[in-house]
């Protein structure tokens, strides 16, 4: 072998050793990765074999993981035992409403705050972030003699205007960040063009911002949607009742049917699910791109 030739062998070998090093870190990046799903998916698994298990499997001692036979007329049997419908209707209207309020009132807030400079406006900010560090459990009984003074106990307007309140604050700092990071040149050459600022916001503005328009819509939505202590605490019949409160109907003074309670959490989950597969890659690139400068 020449002299010449050594130098080629070399970087092929060095080539070979690289490309091996790639592989093994995608195989331990992909076995890391199927590691973390399943230890998350665990107590969803756990929860449909549960769903799925007979009244007389449910409390022997010791437990078995995986039930004899699986019990899928539990899920009639909720079905037909307790209004679920009644209740997957009142959170649908419930949560998408509270989402149409939080947008319509965050989408101008977050824009002013995004483009406008003035002096109270990191204070704003400031205070809109702070209002997060306050759990609703904290504020229930503040806001349930505020419901009472205003005649609105046992309404879907309380619920809706509760959980517009409580999410209103992540959207305005989620969408004015996004709004920042959108060149106002691009505005600019509209206005010149002969565009006001409203038709600018509309045509221009909101379809650059569609990820974190569909980030903060999921993200009130599904809080909405999971909302449990304030509705417990306003609600006091099935025709308003959202199903978070529903579920508790099979949890009983001296015993808690779990096979039911799973089930009902399972069709709870469902609607939930399908709407963030649908929207999933512009949920992620708006948390990505919102959340910079």
């Amino acid at each position: 072998m020449s002299i010449s030739e050594k130098p080629a062998a070399n970087t092929s070998s060095s080539r070979a050793k690289a490309k091996n090093r790639e592989l093994s870190k995608k195989g331990l990046l992909t076995i890391t990765g199927f590691a973390v799903a399943t230890l998350f998916l665990l107590p969803y698994i756990r929860m449909m074999f549960t769903a799925l298990t007979p009244k007389d499997e449910l409390y022997q001692i010791p437990a078995d993981y995986f039930p004899t036979r699986l019990e899928w007329s539990n899920f009639v049997t909720v079905w037909e035992s307790a209004p679920i419908l009644q209740y997957l209707i009142n959170t649908l209207i419930i949560a998408s409403a509270a989402t149409v309020v939080v947008l319509l009132v965050s989408v101008p807030a977050a824009y002013y705050l995004a483009r406008f400079r003035f002096r109270t406006r990191n204070l704003i900010l400031l205070l809109v972030l702070a209002t997060q560090m306050f759990a609703p459990t904290s504020m229930v009984i503040g806001i349930y003699r505020e419901m009472v003074a205003l005649g609105l106990v046992n309404t879907y307007l309380a619920l809706v205007l509760v959980n517009a309140g409580f999410y209103l604050a992540f959207s305005v700092w989620i969408l004015s960040g996004f709004f920042a990071s959108i060149p106002y040149e691009v505005e600019e050459a509209a206005m010149i063009d002969g565009c006001s600022k409203v038709s600018v916001l509309w045509r221009i503005t909101l379809p650059l911002s569609l990820p974190g328009l569909i980030t903060a819509t999921i993200f009130t939505f599904i809080t909405a949607w999971n909302e449990f202590v304030v509705a417990l605490t306003l609600t006091s019949s099935i025709e308003i009742r959202p199903l978070t409160v529903g579920i508790t109907g099979f949890i009983g003074l001296y015993e808690v049917q779990w096979h039911y309670v799973f089930a009902t959490s399972l069709i709870a989950i469902v609607p939930v699910v399908f709407l963030f597969i649908a929207i999933e890659k512009w949920l992620i690139s708006g948390l990505t791109a919102g959340s910079i400068k």
